[in-house]
C-alpha cells in the first residue's frame, strides 16, 4: 500500500507536486507557531483573540519567501544535504519577517521566547519533511528503473574502493543510477574503518570475502583517480584472487574537463597492470624536432604511427604528412587529426596533407619529401605481425627493408634533417624473419650515417610490445574472454616486455631528438611479463575464475597452442654490454656492430634479385650474414614457396 502511494506521488505532475508542498508548508507555518506557544507555556496552547491574526499571517508570510527562494523547484528525492543551508536561510529569513511584523502589530503578551522556538520549529519541520520525502521516495524511483512503470530488478551490488571525496561522490551518483547499487566502501586508512559514510559502511580490505558472501557483490569499483599507476597495479593484485570484475573511475583530468562524468566507469585499464608510472617528459626534447617544423610519419595510420601522430599535432608542427598505403586507415587518422588540431593554440597554421603511399616506392617517397620540404621523418611503416611475416617473407622484406632503403635515400635527397627508424626488440638476436628485417633496416641507416656527405642524421629507436596495438595478445584475450574462451597461449614459459603506446611514442620522440646520427636507442621497459599471468590477471578482473584441474568449475580455459613460426620464449632489448646511459632516465644508447656501406650495398643487390625470384633459401643466407646472431626457428614458411614444393613433389 505504502509503495503504491509512492508510486503515485512520483506520477503527479510539478504541479500539482509544488501544490502539495506549498500546503505542507501552510501547515507547518501554523502548527510550529502553536508548538512554540505551547512549549513557552508549559501547556496545550488555545490562542487569544488578537493571537489568531499570527496563525493567519505565519504562512502568508513563509511561503512567498519559500518560492523566492526555491524551495519548491528542488526536485525532493535527488535533494542533498547542502540543500538544509537553503532551508536554513529560507526559515530564519520567515522568521525575521515574522519578529518585525510582530513588533509592528502592536499585539501584547507574546513571549520573545516564541520567536527562536517557532524559527526553529520552522526549520526542522521543514526540513525534515523534505529529508523524508527523499527517503521515502527515493527507493521506489530507483526500483522503477528511473522512469514511470519501468521496473528494473537487476541492479548489481557493487563495493566502492576508495572512500574519499572521489568515492563518496561515485556512491552518491551511483545511488540515482539504474545499474549498479553500492553497499559498502573498502578503504586502506584504518581510522575509517567501521565508520559510516552516506549510510555505507567502511572496511577493510580483508572483509571483501565476507562483502561478496553476504551481498552477492559483483563487481569492485576503483575511486582512486589521482592515483599512480604502481598503487593501482598493488591494489588490483590484491584484488586478483577474488571473483569480481573490477572498474574504474575515469582520471580527475578527463572528470575536470568534461570529457567524462564521475559514474563514467571503465574497464580497468590494462596498462596499470604494468605497474609503473611514465617518466616526465623532457620537453625541450619533444618540441625540436617538430616545433615549426615539416613533419612525416609513414605508417601513419597503424598502432604507433597513428600514436606519433597524435602525439605530434600538440607540438605545434608546421605540417604534418600522414603517408599511409590503407585508404582506411588514412582516412580515419586524418579526421581524428583534423578534430585534434583544432584544440591546439595555432590550429589554423597546422597542415594536415594525407598522402596516400607505399614505402616501397621510391619514385613516390622522394616526390613527398621535396615538394612538401620534409624536416623530419619518423618511418614507422612496417610489417610487425611475427607468424603473418614468416608467412610471408618477400613482403616483409619489400616493406621492411627496401621500404626503409627508399625512405631513408628521399631523406638524403631531399636534405631532411633527421630520420627516426621505429625498430622493435625483436631486431635483437632475431630467431623469426620480422626481426631479421627491422635488424637489416637499422643495419642500412648505420651504414649511411658513416658518410659525411649526407645531411640526414638518423636515429633508431628500439622497443617491445606496446599495450592494445594491432596484432597484441591483450586484444585478443579480450575478444576471447567476452567469448567465453578458451584464451590462447603459446607457451606457459613465453614473457614479454610492454608498455602503453603513448608512452613509447613520447620515447621515441624524445630520442629522436637525442641521436646525434647512427645511434641506436633502447627504452627501457620495465620488468618482463609473463604472457600466461597476464591472461590470468585479464580473467580474474573480469570477474571469471579460471577453469583448470583444480577448478573444473571454472569459467575460462587457458589454452596452451604451442609457439608458432619465428616465436621465441624470451624477447631481449640490448645486444652485449657495451651500453650507456642519456640523459633520460628510459632511453638507453647502444653500442652497435656496423656494416660498411660498399659492403652491405652488396648483400642489398643480391637480396634484391632473391626476392624477386622467391628465393627463399638465399634469402636466408643474406639474412644471416648480415645480421648478427639471426638463428631462424622454423624453415621456410612461405605460403606460396611451399604449395609449390607440394605440387612439384605431389
Amino acid at each position: 500500500m505504502r509503495s503504491d502511494a509512492r508510486t503515485w506521488f512520483i506520477g503527479l505532475s510539478r504541479q500539482k507536486k509544488a501544490f502539495i508542498l506549498i500546503s505542507a508548508d501552510v501547515f507547518f507555518a501554523m502548527f510550529a507557531l502553536w508548538a512554540a506557544f505551547s512549549l513557552r507555556w508549559g501547556e496545550w496552547y488555545i490562542p487569544k483573540t488578537d493571537e489568531w491574526y499570527l496563525f493567519a499571517a505565519a504562512p502568508v508570510i513563509a511561503v512567498p519567501i519559500f518560492i523566492k527562494l526555491g524551495l519548491y523547484r528542488a526536485i525532493i528525492r535527488y535533494i542533498e544535504v547542502r540543500a538544509l543551508w537553503t532551508i536554513i536561510q529560507a526559515t530564519t529569513l520567515y522568521a525575521l519577517v515574522f519578529a518585525f511584523i510582530l513588533h509592528e502589530s502592536g499585539i501584547m503578551g507574546v513571549p520573545r521566547t516564541v520567536l527562536p522556538l517557532n524559527w526553529l520549529n520552522m526549520m526542522l519541520l521543514v526540513g525534515g519533511s523534505r529529508f523524508f520525502a527523499r527517503w521515502w521516495l527515493g527507493e521506489v524511483y530507483l526500483n522503477l528503473g528511473g522512469g514511470r512503470g519501468v521496473k528494473n530488478h537487476s541492479k548489481k551490488n557493487v563495493v566502492i574502493y576508495g572512500a574519499g571525496n572521489a568515492g563518496v561522490q561515485l556512491a552518491s551518483a551511483l545511488g540515482y543510477g539504474r545499474e549498479f547499487r553500492p553497499v559498502a566502501f573498502i578503504d586502506d586508512d584504518v581510522l575509517l574503518h567501521k565508520q559510516k559514510v552516506n549510510g555505507l559502511r567502511i572496511y577493510p580490505l580483508s572483509s571483501l570475502r565476507y562483502l561478496i558472501e553476504r551481498h552477492q557483490v559483483s563487481d569492485v569499483l576503483l575511486a582512486m583517480p589521482s592515483a599512480n599507476r604502481a598503487r593501482k597495479s598493488e591494489i588490483i593484485r590484491l584484488l586478483e584472487p577474488f571473483a569480481v570484475h573490477v572498474m574504474s573511475m575515469p582520471g580527475l583530468s578527463d572528470i575536470a574537463q568534461g570529457k567524462v562524468t564521475v559514474d563514467a566507469l571503465q574497464e580497468v585499464d590494462i596498462s596499470d597492470l604494468l605497474g609503473r608510472d611514465a617518466v616526465a617528459p623532457d620537453q625541450s626534447l619533444l618540441h625540436d624536432n617538430i616545433e615549426g617544423k615539416v613533419v612525416m610519419v609513414t605508417g601513419a595510420g597503424g598502432s604507433i604511427g597513428s600514436e606519433l601522430c597524435r602525439q605530434i599535432i600538440g607540438l605545434q608542427p608546421k605540417a604534418l604528412i600522414l603517408v599511409e598505403i590503407s585508404e582506411f586507415a588514412l582516412y580515419a587518422i586524418e579526421k581524428e587529426l583534423q578534430h585534434l588540431s583544432g584544440k591546439t593554440n595555432n590550429a589554423d597554421n597546422i597542415h594536415i596533407i594525407p598522402v596516400l603511399a607505399s614505402v616501397t616506392n621510391a619514385g613516390r617517397c622522394e616526390k613527398i619529401c621535396k615538394t612538401f620540404k620534409v624536416q623530419t621523418i619518423y618511418h614507422a611503416a612496417a610489417y610487425k605481425h611475427v607468424p603473418m611475416v614468416e608467412r610471408n617473407p618477400g613482403e616483409a622484406i619489400w616493406n621492411n627493408i627496401f621500404g626503409t632503403l627508399h625512405t631513408a635515400s628521399a631523406a638524403i635527397k631531399s636534405e631532411v634533417e633527421t630520420f627516426v627508424l621505429i625498430s622493435t626488440d625483436k631486431a635483437v638476436r632475431p630467431t623469426n624473419t620480422m626481426g631479421a628485417t627491422k635488424r637489416f633496416a637499422e643495419l642500412i641507416l648505420q651504414a649511411l650515417s658513416l658518410n659525411a656527405a649526407n645531411k640526414t642524421r638518423f636515429t633508431m629507436v628500439r622497443f617491445g610490445n606496446v599495450l592494445g596495438s594491432s596484432g597484441s595478445v591483450v586484444p585478443l584475450f579480450k575478444e576471447q574472454i567476452a567469448r567465453g574462451g578458451p584464451v590462447t597461449v603459446t607457451d606457459p614459459r613465453i614473457i614479454r616486455y610492454f608498455m602503453t603506446i603513448p608512452e613509447a611514442a613520447q620515447l621515441v620522440i624524445q630520442a629522436g631528438a637525442m641521436g646525434l646520427g647512427g645511434d641506436v636507442f633502447v627504452l627501457d621497459m620495465g620488468e618482463a611479463i609473463r604472457i600466461v599471468d597476464l591472461a590470468k590477471r585479464m580473467i580474474h578482473l573480469s570477474g571469471l575464475e579460471i577453469k583448470d584441474a583444480e577448478h573444473p568449475g571454472g569459467d575460462i580455459e587457458i589454452s596452451f597452442t604451442g609457439l608458432r613460426p619465428g616465436e621465441k620464449l624470451y624477447e631481449e632489448l640490448l645486444i652485449g654490454d657495451n651500453v650507456s646511459k642519456t640523459s633520460h632516465a628510459r632511453i638507453l644508447r647502444a653500442q652497435e656492430h656496423i656494416i660498411p656501406w660498399v659492403e652491405l650495398e652488396k648483400m642489398l643487390a643480391i637480396l634484391e634479385q632473391a626476392t624477386k625470384d622467391d628465393d627463399f633459401e638465399r634469402i636466408r643466407e643474406v639474412l644471416t650474414e648480415a645480421v648478427a646472431g639471426f638463428a631462424p626457428q622454423c624453415g621456410i614458411e612461405d605460403l606460396l614457396w611451399k604449395e609449390d614444393r607440394r605440387l612439384v613433389n605431389g
